[in-house]
């Protein structure tokens, strides 16, 4: 089990699939508003003139020496949904990264983010 108090460790590590291909690197960790546990993670992929953060589940991640292993393939990591590397997450794009690996999207019973950056 990953826990909050971690998250500022895991910055710039190494993302690598469960294969152990490499992915890009940690960027960020956002967690999840109703348990502030981490939920997702940003990526930094792409070239160094044209990165951006893609978006990659934590609930299956481990962490390493110097890297932190997604449950995810990175063919799919790099198709998930992204922003740049000084953009925010918008509101209503959300739901996208959710239904982009197949997990259940759940926003608080008044509209609230389910994800925060931390």
């Amino acid at each position: 089990m990953i826990h909050a108090a971690d998250v500022r460790e895991w910055r710039d590590r190494d993302v690598v699939d469960e294969e152990s291909h490499k992915i890009g690197v940690l960027e960020a960790v956002y967690v999840d508003t109703s348990t502030d546990e981490p939920a997702m993670a940003t990526v930094r992929t792409g070239l160094p003139t044209r990165h951006r953060l893609v978006f990659v589940p934590l609930a299956d991640a481990t962490v390493g020496p110097d890297y932190v292993r997604v449950g995810y393939a990175r063919a799919l990591v790099k198709q998930a949904p992204s922003i740049g590397t000084d953009d925010v997450l918008p509101a209503e794009q959300e739901e996208a990264i959710f239904k982009h690996y197949g997990l259940p999207y759940q926003p608080g019973a008044a509209g609230e983010r389910q994800l925060a950056r931390r």
